[in-house]
């Protein structure tokens, strides 16, 4: 029986200070040179070189000034601040790539679905179906103020939002244009069959549409859907429209509890618990030897914030936590931010003094320390103990932290036969689940396509091979 082929998704942001906070410092960290080009090409290259599935780019609206309710120590740590569009990076790295896909997370809070949906059809053209989108509807208040809005929507009210959007995207990804409306026929003048382009209607609580998709049918139509939520309402989203979910893990139980949750939810809505890809963001410090990569670990926590990630996950759950001693309980209730993360919190009583240990390295994901053996058996275990098929392997120090990675730990998983020697040919989508470029018929989007018809147009070329002159 062939092994569990493990997923891998590098994941990373379009600012200096991500998810491991204070390496930037590091003197061999190279994220202060984010907003150039070449930082993101050789990035992609060295992704595609260890056959990494796809480069997961988060994104934020707002600004983390809960902590202190202030953002000066997100600016003297650069906290996901200043961070520049996702969006924009994609196209340099799909021409500098053949295989590498993209996850960009994109706010469906603040984006006019219409216009929303040409770039991500642009995308997936120019990257020849690459693309995937990571629906978020956003979890920060200033991020609402921004906006022009009073202030963020009711946790469960942006999923109803969410529910709205995605059907009028599907509307226009799956149903403007039919399969065969394009024609790009040169002697009869016609590149579009008229009958075969529909206008889509929509009026929904939230959105209201009259037009037709501006882009003709890209290779996946609907970019691959990932998706990051795992509270109640945020699981019902998720087990009904995505196909990769990014869930946040420390203890291996009670994750393997959140699989086994998505899974059954998903065949409630009518889908394969196979229909879900499950991803766990991870960060790794490894070494050639147990005792290098032990050192290596010792060299990077010099350099670390715990602070800075403190003040990350304080607007992560909307909680000041300079109001609290170090061992005075804390109330993550009432927050209105990342529900599952404040109530992972409230249930395990992380206060200061633990969040500040937790938050070692800066970051919140578990850290793998070790050889490049003890870390793909944790990356087995992971994926055969708890079900998860994937990872979302955060940067420490960059680049040398994917490339120790690259180096040591997926030659190791390869010749466990847990890993991939070479990319599978077809889109992002095919790449991931081997069953096409398109969602399957049991997704929802499916409902939104059109019965391809004998139009006129096509009767008539019917008609004429039929009965050449």
């Amino acid at each position: 029986m062939a092994k569990k082929q493990i997923l891998l998704n590098a994941f990373n942001m379009n600012c200096v200070g991500h998810i491991n906070h204070g390496l930037w410092t590091h003197p061999r960290d190279n994220s202060v040179d984010y907003n150039t080009l070449e930082y993101w090409t050789d990035l992609a290259r060295t992704l595609e070189r260890g056959l990494f599935d796809g480069l997961f780019i988060a994104d934020i609206i707002g600004v983390y000034d809960v902590y202190q309710h202030s953002i000066d120590l997100t600016l003297r740590e650069s906290i996901q601040l200043p961070v520049n569009d996702p969006l924009l990076l994609v196209s340099a790295m799909a021409a500098a790539t053949k295989h590498l896909g993209f996850g960009i997370t994109s706010n469906l809070s603040y984006e006019p679905p219409y216009l929303f949906a040409r770039r991500m059809s642009t995308l997936d053209h120019l990257t020849r179906g690459r693309i995937g989108w990571n629906i978020v509807t956003g979890y920060l208040e200033s991020g609402a103020r921004a906006m022009g809005l009073d202030g963020l929507t009711a946790h469960d009210q942006r999923y109803e939002r969410a529910e709205d959007y995605l059907e009028l995207v599907y509307k226009l990804w799956e149903g403007s244009w039919e399969d065969g409306a394009v024609r790009r026929d040169k002697a009869a003048r016609v590149f579009a069959d008229p009958a075969r382009v529909h206008r889509v209607r929509h009026q929904g609580p939230y959105y209201q549409l009259d037009g037709y998709h501006l882009c003709e049918p890209s290779i996946q139509r609907t970019p691959l859907l990932f998706q990051a939520g795992t509270s109640p309402r945020g699981q019902q989203f998720s087990a009904r429209h995505a196909e990769a979910i990014f869930i946040s893990a420390q203890d291996k139980a009670a994750t393997r509890k959140v699989v086994q949750e998505l899974r059954q939810q998903a065949v409630q809505a009518g889908r394969r618990p196979e229909d879900l890809k499950i991803f766990v963001g991870i960060a790794a410090v490894v070494g050639k030897t147990k005792r290098e990569a032990e050192e290596k670990f010792d060299d990077y926590w010099h350099y670390a914030s715990a602070e800075a990630g403190l003040a990350h996950f304080a607007s992560s759950v909307n909680v000041d936590f300079a109001r609290y001693g170090l061992d005075e309980p804390i109330d993550y209730r009432g927050g209105n931010a990342i529900e599952s993360a404040a109530q992972t919190a409230q249930a395990n009583a992380l206060n200061r003094r633990k969040l500040l240990e937790r938050f070692r390295l800066g970051s919140r994901y578990p850290t793998l320390v070790g050889d490049a053996q003890h870390v793909a058996d944790e990356l087995e275990s992971w994926a055969n103990d708890v079900g998860v098929d994937g990872f979302n392997l955060s940067r420490t120090v960059t680049p040398e932290s994917y490339e120790d990675f690259i180096d040591l730990v997926i030659p190791e998983l390869q010749s466990r036969g847990s890993y991939k020697t070479a990319y599978a040919e077809g889109s992002l989508r095919h790449k991931l689940f081997g069953a096409g470029d398109r969602l399957p018929a049991r997704h929802p989007a499916a409902s939104q396509r059109h019965v391809p018809t004998a139009t006129p147009l096509a009767r008539a070329n019917q008609h004429e091979a039929a009965h050449p002159v």
